[in-house]
């Protein structure tokens, strides 16, 4: 515990972004109790409302109150956020071990993974939402795929990196197995930099998704996120702004959350960071 308290006071923009996270989390799991009406509820006598006692963040073209679906939303672009996170550092971890202790799986891996690459994540998620339909689960495979090789590249790279050190070939001339190298020596030493990479791409992800969402090739219009409130409000932004502002002004602060909780750790788990400090 002190040590973590003690983590906490030199990084405390781990602390920070962490306290916003939490913050946010909390909204999307409590959207029910905290959103005023139902999101999807249309009340055509109420559109177009400013802001008011009644209606904090205003209503829509079709008289929906823009603050419960700004509650809402933070659970669509959480959901795609971790999810995305979590399975393309899974997948990566496994592929980039792979390649980076068979030489003919590394061949073939990486030629695919640098064709990826090569076509900017929004892209690539658009051709493949294209060739299904645009849903949740589909936005997070989208994006899933598009996100993956990055992570398979830095497994790789670090692989190679790990496996000359003198403690890994002690572990081989002792006659230990490749897969007792890979779980003992190899994959922990790994931990840190996935960590940081993965809040990289959880905010990418949340990003991504409400790009996608803004073009139409994102989560139905039906489902609220904050993609889709921008996009439905930009036919009249100039003379309300705030159909805009609001949900805008959530994703900037959960953007702006991660990439301070993944600064912070970049700072905590680097020991030649942590000297410079």
């Amino acid at each position: 515990m002190r040590n973590f308290l003690k983590t906490l006071k030199q990084h405390p923009t781990v602390a920070v972004g962490g306290l916003l996270i939490f913050v946010l989390a909390l909204m999307a799991i409590l959207a029910p109790w905290l959103g005023t009406t139902d999101p999807s509820a249309i009340s055509p006598i109420h559109r177009t409302r400013a802001p008011s006692a009644q209606f904090w963040f205003g209503t829509d073209l079709l008289g929906r109150d823009v603050y419960s679906r700004v509650i809402y939303g933070a659970r669509v672009s959480l959901i795609v956020g971790f999810s995305v996170a979590l399975l393309s550092t899974l997948i990566g971890v496994v592929i980039g071990l792979a390649a980076g202790f068979i030489r003919w799986v590394d061949t073939i891996v990486m030629r695919i993974m640098d064709g990826f690459m090569s076509i900017p994540t929004i892209l690539l998620a658009i051709a493949l939402i294209a060739i299904t339909r645009a849903s949740l689960q589909n936005v997070i495979i989208a994006i899933t795929i598009a996100e993956m090789p990055r992570v398979v590249r830095l497994v790789r790279g670090l692989v190679l990196s790990l496996r000359e050190q003198p403690y890994v070939e002690a572990a081989v001339a002792a006659g230990a197995s490749r897969t007792r190298i890979i779980v003992r020596h190899i994959f922990p030493n790994t931990l840190a930099a996935l960590m940081v990479q993965a809040t990289y791409i959880c905010g990418v992800a949340i990003l991504a998704e409400a790009s996608l969402s803004f073009i139409g090739a994102g989560v139905p219009p039906s489902v609220p996120s904050w993609g889709n409130i921008m996009a439905e409000g930009r036919a009249l932004w100039q003379i309300k702004p705030y159909l805009i502002a609001f949900p805008a002004i959530f994703l900037s602060i959960t953007i702006l959350a991660i990439n301070m909780f993944g600064d912070g750790l970049r700072d905590a788990v680097d020991p030649r960071m942590a000297k410079r400090i």
